[in-house]
């Protein structure tokens, strides 16, 4: 990688981000004078937690593409964007929109966490002051390289302010493999500074940190080092006041996230929005069309379960009666999917189809600032304490198969999936590769529609099975040769076409 010198970006901090993280709007940052004291620290980092809640990445143009490319969700209405629906059936161009959109969002979010470093490394106060803060920056820019590596493959990595703007149009890609030791790096750094247990989700903490080593590792295959840093969050869940919430329901109900334990991370919204700041488009993209339950305004029929997710998904799983919807209200009358279609008799829309749809965040999205459920007070989780279960038992099984510590960590999950029922049966007994298939299957059922399938596809190289014959969404546009990497956008390849080549097969 060429090394940069520093070119202070211009960050916009934004007034609406985090609901529990205290904010001092303001509009430039100046690397000479804005750094007095740790809270301007702190304000830096803010800045960053403030753009993930942002249209351009989690409230929809990242988010979106993520889900779609999973083989769980579609496209529900054909009338919607190209750009989707090249997400969905693995069409995509270098003038992708949604990746033209999230690209400079994501290395914006990137520059605040690398102006917080270097600010507060600039104050010359103590490591005790200054090193619990800055490891929030360190999280998040190894949260946010650890997502573009594994879309991009090799990206340009920045640790660092650029100063220097004719060096910044020579920057080259750093190699897969030096990002993600970079990854871990930081990570490391953070879980050695940040401390147990945060007043909100939306901050990380030492356990946010560990559990994210443990999916860096799981998803380089290293599946020893995986098992460790997830079992040393197990081991110490109480230090870090974790638990599995009581009621699978409670953690997509937004008025209820805040009083619950399970989350590590999540991305904040609050019921209110600035320009696309706040804006959460997941509710209404999602959401039934023309759905009168929760006097939303119903949603938008665009990302919707495949109808082999309902038909594979055992009805006695409590998760599949949260993640679902198989009814709607129209016209004042409960109607079934078979109905979301029926406008002229029944008052459902010709772009619904006829599936059950996506209710985790169209179902409880508490205060919304605008129609059909955007600007929700919804906080995305990023990593639950479910899924550290999870990331263990798998992990425990490629090291060491047929061990009841690794039957024990699934049961956990699958205890709460029962909600009085017989079913999913406890694990036992099963053989390395069952327990294999297993244990990803749990995953898609339990992390169903939070984002995590694609990249579940892309590290166990699913995708022939996933979108072939037999799997839950048939796509034959789909090559392993090019997919499992998105293409570099052209915006950044016109600037830099030497330094920066395209990815193969685009």
């Amino acid at each position: 990688m060429k090394k940069l010198k520093y070119l202070f970006l211009l960050l916009v901090l934004p007034i609406i981000g985090c609901s529990d993280l205290e904010e001092e709007p303001i509009s430039e940052l100046s690397p000479n004078g804005f750094f007095k004291s740790i809270q301007d620290v702190q304000t830096s980092i803010n800045g960053s937690y403030g753009n993930m809640a942002e249209e351009a990445f989690w409230g929809r143009k990242f988010s979106l593409p993520l889900m779609l490319r999973s083989d769980m969700v579609g496209i529900g209405d054909q009338g919607t964007s190209p750009r989707r629906k090249d997400h969905d059936n693995f069409t995509v161009s270098d003038d992708n929109g949604m990746i033209v959109a999230f690209w400079p969002r994501c290395y914006q979010i990137i520059a605040g966490a690398n102006e917080a470093i270097l600010g507060g490394n600039s104050l010359g106060i103590s490591d005790e002051t200054l090193n619990p803060v800055i490891a929030q920056a360190h999280f998040v820019r190894a949260y946010m390289y650890f997502h573009l590596v594994r879309l991009f493959g090799d990206i340009p990595y920045f640790d660092a302010p650029i100063q220097d703007i004719p060096a910044s149009a020579e920057v080259s890609k750093t190699s897969q493999a030096d990002v993600y030791a970079n990854i871990i790096d930081d990570l490391r750094f953070a879980k050695q500074w940040l401390p147990d247990t945060q007043p909100s989700s939306g901050l990380p903490s030492k356990a946010t940190a560990t559990a994210y080593l443990a999916l860096v590792h799981l998803t380089l295959n290293d599946f020893q080092n995986a098992y460790n840093e997830a079992k040393l969050v197990i081991e110490d869940e109480a230090k870090f006041g974790l638990e599995l919430a009581t009621d699978f329901q409670d953690l997509f109900d937004a008025t209820k996230q805040s009083n619950l334990n399970e989350a590590l991370f999540s991305i904040d919204f609050n019921g209110f929005r600035s320009g696309n700041y706040g804006q959460d488009y997941t509710p209404a993209l999602t959401g039934i069309r023309g759905n009168e339950f929760g006097n939303i305004g119903g949603g938008w029929s665009v990302a919707v379960p495949s109808i082999e997710v309902y038909n594979r998904w055992d009805g006695r799983d409590y998760r599949k009666a949260v993640s679902l919807d198989t009814t709607a209200v129209f016209r004042g009358v409960v109607q079934g999917f078979e109905n979301f279609q029926e406008k002229d008799l029944l008052g459902g829309d010709k772009r619904n189809i006829q599936s059950a749809y996506i209710a985790k965040y169209a179902r409880f999205t508490g205060q919304t600032s605008n129609g059909n459920g955007r600007g929700s007070e919804h906080n995305y989780a990023q990593m639950r304490y479910a899924e550290v279960l999870l990331i263990a038992a798998e992990a425990l099984n490629e090291i060491t198969p047929g061990t009841t510590e690794a039957d024990g960590y699934v049961n956990r999950v699958r205890e709460r999936a029962r909600n009085g029922s017989d079913f999913p049966a406890d694990v036992s007994g099963l053989s390395q590769d069952d327990f294999r298939t297993m244990v990803l299957e749990e995953r898609r059922w339990e992390l169903a529609f939070e984002f995590k399938r694609w990249y579940d596809i892309k590290r166990r190289q699913l995708g022939d099975d996933a979108f072939g014959a037999g799997g839950f969404e048939e796509k034959p546009s789909f090559s392993a040769a090019r997919d499992y990497l998105y293409p570099l956008p052209s915006t950044e390849i016109a600037r830099n076409s030497n330094l920066l080549p395209q990815n193969p097969n685009y």
